[in-house]
């Protein structure tokens, strides 16, 4: 099992905390190792070099730091900076000059919003250094038409194209078991829905066909369940199932009851609309601030590169866009975090005053 980070963090000594903490804030200030000489400068207890690399030979042997030379000093893994950031960042506030930079380029007075969200990635770009994202507001029109387009075994491209001719593509990653086959069936039965309504519209009416039924499925197998031939598993559940004269496998053993016919299909029916509403959850959802470190990230992995991405709400306090920054794992996280809040709130105040939301 996988150490759980902070607890890790609440486990280790005040010596090792203050170790750990001197690494990571050396290495994101300078991108090069930090070593025991350096540190036995600034420690608040007066230390050996050599009982300092004792502690970051201890920090090592945890998967904390690294050493990239045989006579350097240590850098933070991924799992260091994932437990810095979690536990022990500490965040500012947003200067007056990055808050007067972010100010004036919300205040262009231009009636494309589109323009506005390009004059507020630029901005970004110049604050931090980094590359900036910006995705603009997603839309609430009625969709004409869906489809998955499968980019790897775990991440899934969804296109989505609305009444109103806009086109719209988000990535995200399907719930376990998913095919290329599952997915088309899931954009033919959304699409044979679709004609009206929105995402939002949709998910309730799969919601509410999930919930009949599993009403028909309860009427249906009462009188089984009542006469002890057959019992719920898991009742309500993502996972439930209905075991016939006590053998595990759902209906595998029933008769030919024209009842347990029906129910095995409306099972299966119960199923398919479950997999499809967990894959609108995920096509909608929207997290709150987030930081993706290195391979965190699907999306830029590869590259070594950080995230740091707040959403953005309407008045509705409804997520309907997202800012972020990436840029090197190495990444001022103090100084960016607030920076890409800030700018995340002003916008969405601004979508909201427009009326865009």
């Amino acid at each position: 099992m996988t150490p759980d980070p902070k607890q890790m963090l609440s486990d280790m000594t005040t010596r090792s905390r203050e170790v750990f903490r001197r690494v990571v804030e050396g290495y994101l200030n300078s991108g090069d190792p930090v070593g025991s000489r350096t540190l036995t400068r600034s420690m608040s207890e007066k230390l050996s070099a050599a009982t300092i690399r004792n502690v970051m030979q201890d920090l090592e042997y945890l998967g904390l730091l690294d050493s990239p030379h045989v006579s350097a000093g240590r850098i933070p893994t991924q799992a260091g900076l994932r437990m810095f950031v979690d536990g022990l960042l500490e965040v500012g506030t947003v200067s007056d000059e990055d808050r007067k930079s972010i100010d004036q380029t919300l205040g262009v007075n231009d009636p494309d919003m589109s323009s506005v969200l390009d004059h507020v990635g630029a901005a970004l770009s110049g604050i931090t250094r980094g590359a900036s994202i910006v995705l603009a507001p997603k839309h609430e029109a009625p969709i004409r038409h869906i489809e998955f387009v499968g980019l790897s075994p775990d991440r899934v491209l969804v296109v989505l194209v609305f009444a109103d001719g806009e086109v719209e593509n988000r990535i995200f990653t399907p719930p376990p078991g998913q095919t290329p086959s599952s997915m088309r069936e899931a954009a033919n039965f959304l699409n044979a829905l679709a004609e009206g309504r929105t995402l939002s519209d949709l998910r309730r009416t799969i919601g509410q066909d999930i919930a009949v039924r599993r009403q028909e499925i309860d009427v249906l197998a009462q009188a089984l369940v009542e006469s002890g031939l057959a019992l719920w598993e898991n009742p309500g559940e993502r996972g439930e199932r209905l075991i016939v004269r006590g053998r595990a496998n759902l209906l595998d053993e029933a008769t030919d009851s024209g009842d347990l016919d029906r129910i095995r299909r409306l099972f299966d029916d119960l199923e398919r609309k479950r997999d499809i509403a967990d894959v609108l959850d995920l096509t909608e959802s929207g997290d709150g601030v987030r930081i993706f470190i290195g391979s965190e990230n699907k999306l830029f992995s590869l590259s070594g590169s950080s995230l740091v991405v707040s959403p953005y709400m309407n008045a509705d306090r409804k997520i309907i866009g997202a800012v972020g920054v990436i840029g090197p794992t190495r990444l001022n996280y103090g100084r960016i975090v607030p920076i890409v809040d800030y700018t995340a709130q002003l916008v969405g105040r601004l979508v909201s005053e427009r009326g865009k939301g």
